[in-house]
């Protein structure tokens, strides 16, 4: 069992029961995936989009799968079928695994870093943030990296309030602006 899911059962749950004032630690709210999404402009080269699987794979501990266009789009060069991107989506043990990662070791890296946005809940208790450079994470060798490229991470919760959800991520200490 990971630090984070240890936090979870053993302060969370009991600190959260209080605090929502329910008696059913089923009710609490939890964190129920993690998914990772990186944007690419592979059209002009696919070792892009083969560096990219790699470094999402080594990131996150599975292997992401490959994202193609809809539909056509001209003005940006892309054709339907297309790969323009690859995700990944965590659960479980991995899940923890990342969110620790992610919390104590990636976000203190990131350049001029003031606290994430609190305004970023999409009104049903996901929370989602952007990371400029995949560099970020100590697993990523930075002399074998040819393109910075950034990923989103969106944390969908079991809870519908973002005011809960809210709360549930800060226990989980993340740095959100005052």
């Amino acid at each position: 069992m990971s630090r984070l899911e240890q936090k979870y059962k053993d302060e969370i749950i009991p600190s959260m029961q209080k605090a929502l004032g329910v008696s059913n630690p089923m009710q609490v709210p939890k964190i129920e995936k993690i998914v990772i999404n990186m944007g690419l402009d592979s059209s002009a080269d696919k070792k892009i989009l083969q560096n990219a699987l790699e470094e999402m794979k080594i990131i996150s501990g599975q292997s992401p799968v490959v994202c193609n266009a809809r539909k056509s789009v001209a003005s940006f060069k892309i054709r339907e079928g297309n790969p323009i991107g690859c995700k990944v989506t965590l659960r479980r043990k991995k899940m923890y695994e990342f969110l620790d990662r992610l919390i104590s070791i990636a976000i203190p890296r990131v350049r001029d870093f003031r606290g994430l946005n609190n305004k970023s809940f999409d009104g049903r208790g996901n929370y989602s943030l952007g990371l400029s450079e995949q560099i970020v994470f100590p697993e990523i060798d930075f002399e074998k990296v040819t393109k910075i490229k950034g990923m989103d991470i969106s944390i969908i919760t079991t809870t519908q309030s973002n005011e809960y959800a809210k709360k549930l991520l800060e226990m989980f200490d993340f740095p959100f602006k005052n």
